[in-house]
């Protein structure tokens, strides 16, 4: 059978035996008090007055403990400790008064001595005990007389209050680590809630940063490009050109069907229908998108893909930050770049696939882009931290008239360690727009 031998297992023992011994001794004191009345004649009014002292005594000890049981348990909707001091001498009081009424209640003292040394300071623990020794010499004393006075009766109250000192020191070291030993687990199931509750929150910032790049290199890139048509059906019909803004309008349409799938498939599964066809047929499609939608909106641009090499077959999560990547730079081209040609070239080498977008456009300065409107170029700075994420490299190039080149470098198979920050900062461009 398993037997429970931690700490709070026993101190709970030696708790029990304090108050078992506290109420046999008691109950001893009252029966050897009534026979000795009995024997000797005594009137019943001492006799009442001894057993009604004695029943207040176990009273008084009896609401004490079980305050102190309740607190220890956390059911009592206050807390004792600040009536032990008045309890502990109403206790010493009543024990004292029936020792010296009777010596047979001398033997009680010995549980209140663990009480003492229990409840009060090390040093007025002690003090107190040698005072109540003394008060059972004297009671000894008293009642037998100088003739009938022996040794014993001195020997024996010091050798229980030293027996009491010893076993109540290791009580009270039991005590302080059974403290320790509760303070500590308490510490740590703080701190395992506390990181419990930052891993939630963690998990949570990184999805909703997750989310917010899906949703503006899809759904915000489609709905822009729908007000972007819309304006320029409006004009084409207040110059009175119908056939021109059919034509946006078509555009308009396909773009919403496309952005409501993108809704969908965010609904049911969170990854991108236009990955249902195969990475290269998804990149043709985006460019063939883009020329489509600057040319209805009265621009001209020639959109280009490229395959060069041979492409591996790459993780979806790659194949998505390709596509992500096409999208957002084509997004860009569309609305900012003003350009003539865009050409997006996807290439395979021995131990890594790149993906380059370029255009002949007006260009900017990186390094003051996103000071310019950090709105416009959220993009990019996001499709930045996307790339880190999987261990790639992003690369910006760009200058006022000379257009932009966008590129981005992911490994053959991901890296077990991501790359370090100072890596990162070295395959990135300071700001993007």
């Amino acid at each position: 059978m398993h037997e429970d031998t931690s700490t709070p297992a026993v101190l709970g023992a030696l708790r029990i035996t304090l108050h078992v011994s506290f109420a046999a001794l008691l109950l001893l004191g009252i029966g050897r008090a009534v026979l000795q009345a009995h024997a000797s004649g005594t009137g019943v009014r001492p006799l009442v007055l001894l057993l009604g002292l004695a029943m207040l005594l176990a009273a008084v000890y009896l609401v004490g403990t079980v305050a102190e049981n309740r607190a220890a348990r956390r059911q009592a909707g206050w807390d004792p400790r600040p009536l032990a001091l008045p309890w502990l001498i109403v206790v010493t009081v009543l024990w004292g008064t029936l020792t010296l009424l009777s010596p047979d209640f001398s033997w009680v003292v010995f549980p209140l001595f663990f009480v003492y040394l229990v409840l009060l300071p090390r040093v007025v623990a002690l003090g107190c005990i040698v005072v109540l020794t003394a008060v059972v010499i004297v009671a000894q004393l008293l009642h037998t007389g100088p003739d009938g006075f022996r040794a014993a009766m001195v020997v024996g109250p010091v050798v229980g209050a030293v027996f009491a000192v010893v076993v109540g020191h290791g009580y009270r070291r039991l005590y302080r680590d059974a403290q320790h030993h509760r303070r500590v687990i308490r510490a740590l199931e703080a701190a395992r809630t506390e990181l419990a509750h930052r891993e939630r929150e963690a998990g949570r910032s990184a999805e909703r940063e997750r989310l917010s790049r899906e949703i503006h290199d899809t759904l915000a890139q489609g709905l822009s490009s729908i007000v972007l048509m819309s304006r320029a059906a409006r004009q084409s019909l207040d110059h009175a050109d119908p056939a021109r803004a059919v034509e946006r309008i078509a555009i308009i349409e396909a773009t919403a069907v496309e952005n409501l799938a993108e809704a969908r498939r965010f609904v049911r599964d969170l990854s991108s229908p236009a990955l249902d066809s195969s990475l290269l047929t998804a990149l043709r499609e985006a460019c063939a998108h883009t020329e489509q939608q600057v040319r209805a909106s009265g621009a001209d641009l020639a959109c280009r893909f490229r395959c060069e090499g041979e492409i591996p077959d790459l993780p979806s999560e790659y194949q998505s930050v390709l596509l992500r990547t096409a999208q957002s730079s084509l997004a860009n081209v569309a609305v900012h770049s003003r350009a003539r040609t865009a050409v997006v070239t996807l290439a395979g080498w021995d131990d890594a696939v790149s993906l380059d977008v370029f255009d002949d456009g007006i260009g900017f300065v990186p390094d003051a882009a996103d000071r310019d409107n950090d709105e416009e170029h959220y993009g990019l700075t996001k499709l930045q931290h996307r790339v880190r994420e999987v261990g790639g490299t992003f690369t910006l190039e760009s200058e006022p008239g000379n257009g932009t080149v966008i590129s981005i470098r992911l490994p053959s198979t991901r890296p077990t360690v991501a790359p370090t920050h100072r890596g990162a900062e070295n395959a990135s461009v300071e700001e993007n727009r």
